[in-house]
């Protein structure tokens, strides 16, 4: 992998881990594009480990709130007075949220870096979530702010993520959507879709990191790729923030559709191939 190629597949990384149009979607069609093997284990792993930028970028956009949930958290462990307060119930339910898809994860994990690296998954996954996120700005009330989400909310939300492993999904995608169809409204439901991606990513990345630092990409490659992504992923959170508060969700379907149909014209015509 160049320098060039890394620089190229950040700026995909940042722009789209937390827009709901599925990173690994485009990962995967940007690695075919520079020429990449998009099943070989380590290019599977340098994208994955080049999200601790944009894990990085969120964490720093949100690092008021983590920082209050955090102590709050702390606080009810040693003060049972602490356990009924929103912020520290909020820590509750970032952590439940977060361990369906590490479990699955895991568990599924040669299935997720082998099988499911195919154009043909990609582009059908664009394509099917499309029409859930659809349904969920329609029929969701979005009637909720972040201060009124339930236990149950984050276990669906943490359910519907594991979703994201297949790629096309779109972990922010799949995440938005359940908390929509919750009745959460959707700058609620995109800001807990950030704080429930950050252990998921976390995990990811540190699980991929040794594959990633093999020969086959290198250790610069993963730096560069990793600081291009912080640069553009804290764009992406801020625009997205901002976005939602007054827009739909929709927009992001449609063009999701537009490239899984495109993509799979170049499969059907041999144009590219699967793999």
């Amino acid at each position: 992998m160049t320098i060039w190629d890394a620089i190229i597949l950040g700026i995909v990384e940042g722009l789209t881990e937390f827009l709901p149009v599925s990173s690994t979607g485009h990962l995967t069609i940007t690695s075919k594009i520079l020429g990449q093997q998009i099943d070989d284990p380590a290019i599977t792993a340098f994208t994955a480990v080049i999200q601790f930028g944009a894990i990085a970028a969120v964490v720093l956009f949100m690092w008021k709130d983590i920082r209050t949930y955090a102590v709050a958290w702390f606080k009810g462990l040693r003060h049972p007075e602490y356990r009924g307060e929103f912020d520290h119930r909020m820590g509750w339910f970032v952590i439940v949220g977060s361990l369906p898809i590490c479990v699955v994860g895991f568990v599924f994990r040669d299935i997720i870096s082998g099988p499911l690296r195919s154009m043909w998954w990609v582009a059908g996954s664009l394509i099917v979530w499309s029409f859930f996120m659809v349904a969920a700005e329609r029929l969701g009330s979005k009637a909720r702010p972040l201060t009124r989400i339930t236990l149950l909310d984050a276990i669906v939300m943490g359910l519907i993520q594991c979703l994201a492993l297949i790629p096309g999904v779109s972990r922010s995608g799949a995440t938005i959507t359940a908390g929509l169809f919750r009745g959460l409204d959707r700058v609620a439901a995109t800001k807990m879709a950030f704080l429930l991606g950050i252990p998921a990513l976390v995990g990811a990345a540190v699980f991929e990191l040794p594959h990633a630092l093999d020969g086959s990409v290198g250790v610069v490659p993963v730096v560069v790729g990793t600081v291009v992504s912080f640069i553009v992923g804290y764009a992406s959170v801020a625009w997205l923030i901002k976005f939602v508060a007054k827009h739909t969700t929709e927009v992001f379907a449609f063009y999701r559709i537009l490239l899984g149909i495109v993509i799979l014209i170049l499969l059907a015509t041999s144009t590219i191939t699967a793999t």
